[in-house]
């Protein structure tokens, strides 16, 4: 049966951020997820998930300026000081709260770089992460993420992104991959994620079109969750999706998986 981690980012935000454990917690996962812990206090989201009994199953490397529109910095030649610092910063984090995967947003393609600079820069920048999240006993994942949502981000497909981990070479690097953002840009779903199923560390959820939960667009979840039981998928799957109305009254799509 899959197991479902609550995105903090996401889900339940009509109410304060340190009470979403609560409130996942209360409606039955087991695991959490969000963007950045950054903003808070490590040992107070420790000792929520504590409380809680709940695992931090990801969080993503610092990503540069989110409220100015910045979506990672793995991809920006200028940037590669800031990204390995922020590698120890996710580190400190990470170690506190548990969490042994943590995500590398790669960023939008800069302006006035060469594709394959900037492609260079990640790959130069991915190695460094890997190795050092690999000391810590944290695997490094990579994500790819659709140009319709995030124009011009700079890994944006499948096929893309593990030709990237190959260039990385390491054994503790592995793809994120994100159902909703590979819906909009590939499609076959099912069969992308079996044929590279030894590759994929972690599964991302949201339906299409509108990013809600499931049930409430085109994909097939109900046959999507009994195929990842039937290829032997054990990891997580975060739920990332902004629900319909309020975050409790559109988790139907949950309760059999409680």
């Amino acid at each position: 049966m899959p197991k479902f981690a609550a995105n903090l980012s996401m889900m339940f935000t009509e109410i304060d951020f340190l009470d979403r454990f609560d409130a996942a917690a209360k409606a039955g996962f087991k695991g959490v997820e969000y963007l950045f812990p950054y903003d808070f206090d490590k040992n107070a989201l420790a000792e929520k998930l504590s409380a809680n009994g709940l695992t931090q199953v990801l969080h993503n490397l610092p990503a540069g300026d989110w409220a100015a529109g910045e979506r990672g910095i793995g991809c920006l030649p200028d940037r590669v000081g800031e990204f390995q610092d922020g590698v120890g910063r996710a580190i400190d984090y990470a170690t506190t709260l548990g969490c042994r995967q943590i995500n590398c947003l790669a960023g939008k393609a800069p302006e006035g770089v060469a594709t394959e600079k900037a492609r260079e820069t990640l790959v130069g920048n991915l190695k460094f992460a890997a190795e050092k999240l690999g000391e810590a006993g944290i695997k490094l994942l990579l994500e790819a993420i659709n140009t319709r949502d995030i124009p011009g981000f700079f890994v944006s497909g499948t096929e893309q992104a593990l030709a990237i981990l190959d260039d990385v070479g390491s054994d503790n690097i592995a793809y994120q991959y994100d159902i909703y953002h590979m819906q909009r840009m590939e499609g076959e779903l099912a069969n992308t994620i079996k044929a590279h199923l030894p590759r994929i560390a972690h599964l991302q959820l949201a339906d299409n079109p509108g990013r809600h939960e499931p049930g409430t667009g085109e994909i097939n979840y109900g046959f999507l969750f009994g195929f990842l039981d039937d290829i032997g998928y054990t990891g997580w799957i975060g739920c990332e999706y902004v629900p319909a109305g309020a975050t409790e009254d559109g988790l139907g799509w949950f309760a059999p998986y409680k």
